[in-house]
C-alpha cells in the first residue's frame, strides 16, 4: 500500500464518525422543525390605500316624462310599439282632427275678414274719414282674430301627440277609440341616456369620512368629484364609468341617510329604468394606512388582538385598536405600524411564546381589495 493511500485511509477513518454525527444532527433538527405547528403569515405594510364604498342603488331615467293629451278628442291611432325606443318629436298618438280642422277654417275666415277691415280703416283714419274709435275697434278685431287663428293652429297640432324626449316608451294608458280630455295621461317616456343612479349614504359613514379628512387621514378627490362604477345583479361590472353628481346637504330625518346620485352614459341601453344595481363610489384615499385581513384579528373581552412573530418565529400577543372595516380588512389605529408579521392561518392553535413553522408567504402580504359595503 502506498504512503498516499495509507494517509487517505486514516483521514476517512477519523472523519467518518464526525460526518455521521453532523448528518444525524441535521436530520434531528429537520424532524423538530416538522413537528412545529405550521402557520401562514401576513406582512403588515403602512401605505396609501383606496377606500371605496358600495351601496344599493336604483336606476332612474334622467327624464321620466308623462305624455299627456293637450286637447279633448278620440284616439284614432297609436303610432308606436309599446316598450320601443322613441326619438324626440316622434309621433305617438293621433287624435281625431275634424272638429279642430273646422275650428281652424272658422278662425281663418274671421282673420281674413278682420284683416281686410283693418286694411280698409287704416288709410281712412289717416285722412280723418273715420273716427279713432272705429280705427281702434278695427285694430282690436284684427289682433283678436289673429290670436284665435294661432290658437286654432295650436289645437290642431295638438291632435298629433309627439314624444317630448328620446327614450323608452311605456305601456299605453288609454287604448285607441277612447275619448280623452285635456291633460289625460297617455303613456310615459323614460330618457335613459344618460341614466341616473339614485342611492343613499348612511349618515355615520359619511360623517366618519369627513372626520378622517379633517384629521389628515383621508384624502378626498379633487373638487370632491367621485368616480362611480356599477355592479349588476348578475355580478358583472358595467363597462362604462360614471360620476357622482349630487350628494345632499341634509340627512333624511325618517331614514338617517343622505341622498346621492350618479350619472352614467347609457347609449347602448345596458341599464333599464327601475333596475336595482350596486354602486361603487371611488375617490377617497386613506393616507399611510395599516390595513390587515379580518381573519387575522381575535376579538376578545380584552379587546382586539393579533398574533405576531418575532425574528425567531416565536408567537407574540399584540393588542390592536381598530377603526373601520374596509372591504375584508380592518383599518388599524394603533398597535401595528408596518413591518410586522402576523399570523393569518393557524391562529386558533397558536399560543404566546410558542415557536412555529412559517409557511411560504406572498411577497407583498397584501389582501385583495374589496369595496366597503355601505347603506343598503
Amino acid at each position: 500500500m502506498s504512503r498516499n493511500n495509507i494517509l487517505a485511509f486514516y483521514i476517512l477513518f477519523f472523519a467518518l464518525p464526525l460526518l455521521l454525527t453532523g448528518c444525524g444532527d441535521d436530520k434531528k433538527a429537520q424532524q423538530q422543525m416538522q413537528m412545529l405547528m405550521p402557520v401562514s403569515t401576513y406582512n403588515v405594510v403602512a401605505r396609501d390605500e383606496p377606500w371605496p364604498a358600495e351601496y344599493q342603488a336604483q336606476a332612474i331615467g334622467s327624464r321620466a316624462v308623462e305624455v299627456r293629451a293637450r286637447v279633448q278628442g278620440i284616439i284614432e291611432k297609436r303610432l308606436y310599439e309599446e316598450g320601443d325606443f322613441v326619438k324626440e318629436g316622434q309621433l305617438l298618438f293621433q287624435l281625431e282632427r275634424d272638429q279642430y280642422e273646422a275650428g281652424m277654417q272658422q278662425a281663418e275666415a274671421r282673420y281674413d275678414s278682420a284683416e281686410r277691415e283693418w286694411r280698409r280703416i287704416r288709410p281712412l283714419y289717416e285722412k280723418n274719414a273715420v273716427s279713432q274709435k272705429d280705427r281702434d275697434n278695427a285694430r282690436a278685431a284684427y289682433e283678436s282674430a289673429k290670436a284665435e287663428l294661432r290658437q286654432a293652429k295650436i289645437n290642431l297640432d295638438y291632435c298629433q301627440v309627439a314624444s317630448p324626449v328620446s327614450g323608452y316608451s311605456s305601456k299605453e294608458n288609454v287604448t285607441v277609440g277612447n275619448l280623452v280630455s285635456n291633460n289625460s295621461l297617455l303613456t310615459y317616456v323614460n330618457q335613459t341616456d344618460p341614466m341616473h343612479i339614485d342611492f343613499s349614504i348612511a349618515a355615520p359613514d359619511y360623517m366618519r369620512r369627513q372626520q378622517f379628512a379633517r384629521d389628515g387621514r383621508l384624502e378626498l378627490p379633487p373638487d370632491r368629484r367621485y368616480k362611480a362604477r356599477l355592479r349588476l345583479l348578475d355580478g358583472s361590472v358595467y363597462p362604462s364609468e360614471g360620476e357622482i353628481t349630487f350628494v345632499d346637504s341634509q340627512v333624511q330625518p325618517d331614514t338617517g341617510v343622505i341622498k346621492a346620485r350618479a350619472v352614467f352614459s347609457n347609449a347602448d341601453g345596458g341599464i333599464m329604468p327601475g333596475q336595482y344595481v350596486r354602486l361603487i363610489m371611488e375617490g377617497d384615499i386613506l393616507k399611510n394606512a395599516v390595513l390587515i385581513p379580518q381573519k387575522c384579528v381575535m376579538l376578545t373581552q380584552q379587546g382586539a388582538q393579533v398574533m405576531a412573530l418575532d425574528k425567531d418565529n416565536k408567537v407574540l400577543l399584540v393588542p390592536v385598536s381598530l377603526s373601520v372595516a374596509v372591504g375584508n380588512r380592518y383599518l388599524v389605529d394603533s398597535g401595528l405600524a408596518g413591518g410586522e408579521r402576523i399570523i393569518s392561518e393557524g391562529l386558533v392553535k397558536a399560543r404566546p411564546g410558542m415557536p412555529v413553522r412559517v409557511l411560504e408567504t406572498p411577497a407583498n402580504g397584501s389582501a385583495a381589495q374589496q369595496p366597503q359595503t355601505g347603506q343598503k
